[in-house]
Order: C-alpha cells, then sequence, then structure tokens
C-alpha cells in the first residue's frame, strides 16, 4: 500500500475507547488548523450509526468534521463508507451487505489531499476495532503511514486503556506523535494525578488537555499549531 504520495500531511486520530471524545477533538483539531489560515480537510473513512437523509447516508461525526474543514469538502469523500446501523462497523457493514475496501477510502483520502495541505483522520472506536474478516481500523494509519494522535477518554481506568493502547500502536509499526485527554467523565477524581500519570508512563507528549464540556478548538491550539509546523513549515 502507497504512503503520503499525493497528500502533503495528514494525521491519525486514535481513541482508547469508544464514546471518549475523538470526534471532539478531530474537528476541534480541524477547526484549529482552520483558524491559522491551513487549508485542512476532516475525514471519517467508516462511519456507522447513519441516518437516511434526501442526500443519503449521513452521520453526525462525519458531518462535525466536513463543517469544520475549510475549504469544506463533499460529503462522500469525507466519509466514503456510511453505514446504516448503530453497531460495530463489521457487523453494520455485514447486515448491509457492504464491502469495507481500503481502495475506496484511499481513494477519497487522496482526493482531499489533492485540494487541502493536511487531512485530519479520525478513526472508529478503538484501535483494534475489526472492519472486515481480515481488516481493523489500525489497517488504516499502518498502511497509510499515518503518524497517530491518540485520544485519552479520562475516567476511572484510563491509564490501563492508555498505556495497552499506545503499546499497540508501537507494536504496529505507527508513530505515536502524541496524545490528548479529554475529560469525559465531570467528576473523576485524582484528575491531575492521572494526567501527571499518563504523562510520565506514555512514551509521547501531551499536546492538550480538553476539560468537561470544554470548547476544543482553544484548548487544542497549541497541538495544531504543532501540527501546522511540521508539515507546512518544517517538512521540504
Amino acid at each position: 500500500m502507497q504512503g503520503l504520495s499525493k497528500v502533503k500531511g495528514a494525521v491519525f486520530i486514535a481513541g482508547t475507547d469508544t464514546g471518549i471524545g475523538k470526534t471532539w477533538v478531530a474537528s476541534g483539531l480541524v477547526g484549529a488548523l482552520a483558524a491559522l489560515g491551513t487549508r485542512v480537510a476532516g475525514m471519517k473513512p467508516v462511519a456507522s450509526g447513519c441516518v437516511v437523509t434526501p442526500e443519503g447516508l449521513r452521520n453526525d461525526d462525519a458531518l462535525a468534521l466536513q463543517a469544520a474543514s475549510y475549504p469544506q469538502p463533499v460529503y462522500d469523500d469525507v466519509n466514503p463508507i456510511a453505514l446504516a446501523d448503530a453497531v460495530a462497523p463489521h457487523v453494520a457493514a455485514r447486515r448491509s451487505g457492504v464491502d469495507i475496501d481500503v481502495s475506496v477510502l484511499r481513494t477519497a483520502f487522496d482526493r482531499l489531499g489533492s485540494g487541502h495541505d493536511l487531512v485530519v483522520v479520525e478513526g472508529v472506536g478503538g484501535w483494534l476495532v475489526p472492519l472486515g474478516p481480515a481488516l481493523q481500523a489500525s489497517d488504516i494509519p499502518r498502511q497509510w503511514k499515518l503518524p497517530v494522535i491518540l485520544v485519552v477518554g479520562l475516567r476511572l481506568g484510563c491509564i490501563s486503556h492508555a498505556q495497552l493502547s499506545a503499546r499497540a500502536i508501537v507494536a504496529d509499526g505507527c508513530e505515536l506523535m502524541g496524545w490528548i485527554g479529554n475529560q469525559v467523565d465531570p467528576a473523576m477524581e485524582a484528575l491531575d494525578d492521572n494526567i501527571a500519570t499518563l504523562s510520565h508512563l506514555l512514551p509521547a507528549p501531551c499536546l492538550g488537555i480538553l476539560g468537561h464540556d470544554q470548547p476544543a478548538v482553544p484548548a487544542l491550539a497549541a497541538a495544531a499549531r504543532q501540527i501546522h509546523e511540521r508539515w507546512l513549515i518544517n517538512t521540504p
């Protein structure tokens, strides 16, 4: 599989689990990058739990990424495989008779790259979520050679989940660029202590912390600058 042949820069947003704010972080990063004047697109290659609209199946996460993008791409490039049932993607695909073909996802990714300088690709579920009999969500960043930002849902158990995810990312040969904490539990005890422990144990820097219900774009401004500088300033 090709690497980033047609895309100047891209990053993959992984999560320690489902429901921990990957879209909140991904769309916030896209918005923060756009605020820097970057031509940036968000992408949700595979999405389950889509609703029927006059335009076709639509997913709220993908719509949020599309709305944050600059310039705004067509929906089918943001979310090339949309699945109706709100279940694991491999189950939703089987129920719909859809084969999740990485080449279809790659074609949409390259189209986004042709009109944008950066593409922020959001995964589905956790790192090892299956997409088919011989395909996992992790195959996308691995085959496309995308650096990974891990979103850690800050709640009880996050230290173990984060370390396991980080180990799997590195073991799969991907670069863990950094991690972002998202306080999904507003009443989490010892929040600062847990963040300090994660910063000590994870093999990549913390790129930002989002408080519960905190606006994402301001909190992710520093992370957006690092991503912007990596590809648009420091890349030959």
